[in-house]
């Protein structure tokens, strides 16, 4: 087990019968950039049951924050959703991925798009004092189905921007966009189609997208992962990794159960 920190369960939070969130402590020896995934789960017959998770708190907390489906007969899944304050849970020592901002070119906005539980990272990214550094306007769009899968939605509404360290910049740099698509919404749609009219930028204030510009990360489905390259590279978006810096990054790892 030399690969994990064995953390214990501070808080849980079951926001639908679908999704929950929950806090562990954090080794005083667990580095990672804003953005980052690493590995956590259970002891389930005497073996380790894992499966990659992205990290939701910024890599200055105390503590960790994860961000969690609930699949119906997933292996992890099924476990986790029951845990609580005291357990016990495993966390790799090395978080790793492409959701960080220094993968990206320079340039003045910064998009965040996510759906489901692809906006864990991107509450890491929009608490880092270096995001709004690097760019004048971070803009977070969550895409879900129905309204009450938008968790976070109070402190993105605005609760950040009471935060006593960060408030300022986040009030003055972080536009919060979300969007449904089963249920009568302000935003209502997927996210590649409210990209392609427009109307993600027009709602937050901006010009019309542009790879001289803008810069994108993106954390969801294999499918909306494929509709927004097949939208942004004939616009002149090059996706960037860990080696060579892009205009937009993706995601690649996914909780399955």
């Amino acid at each position: 087990m030399a690969a994990f920190h064995r953390e214990e369960v501070l808080s849980v939070r079951h926001w639908t019968d679908r999704l929950f969130s929950f806090t562990t402590t954090r080794a005083a020896g667990l580095r990672f950039s804003n953005g980052h995934f690493t590995m956590i789960g259970l002891m389930a017959e005497g073996r380790p049951l894992l499966r990659a998770y992205s990290i939701a708190s910024a890599n200055h907390a105390d503590h960790l924050e994860f961000l969690s489906i609930k699949v119906p007969g997933g292996p992890l899944t099924s476990r986790l959703r029951h845990i609580g304050a005291g357990d016990a849970i495993l966390v790799g020592r090395k978080p790793t991925g492409t959701l960080v901002t220094d993968y990206l070119l320079p340039g003045r906005r910064l998009y965040l798009l996510a759906t489901g539980t692809g906006l864990a990272p991107f509450l890491s990214v929009i608490r880092d004092p270096g995001t709004y550094e690097r760019f004048e306007t971070v803009v977070l769009v969550h895409g879900v189905r129905q309204i009450a899968e938008l968790a976070y939605r109070d402190a993105l509404s605005g609760g950040l921007a009471r935060d006593p360290l960060l408030g300022e910049m986040i009030a003055q740099g972080l536009v919060y966009l979300p969007a449904v698509t089963r249920e009568p919404f302000e935003r209502q749609g997927r996210i590649p189609a409210l990209l392609a009219s427009g109307q993600i930028a027009r709602d937050a204030g901006m010009p019309p997208l542009s790879a001289e510009t803008d810069r994108i990360m993106i954390c969801g489905s294999p499918g909306l992962n494929r509709d927004l390259a097949r939208l942004l590279e004939p616009m002149g978006f090059a996706e960037g990794n860990t080696s060579v810096p892009g205009s937009y990054v993706v995601e690649r790892a996914f909780v399955d159960g």
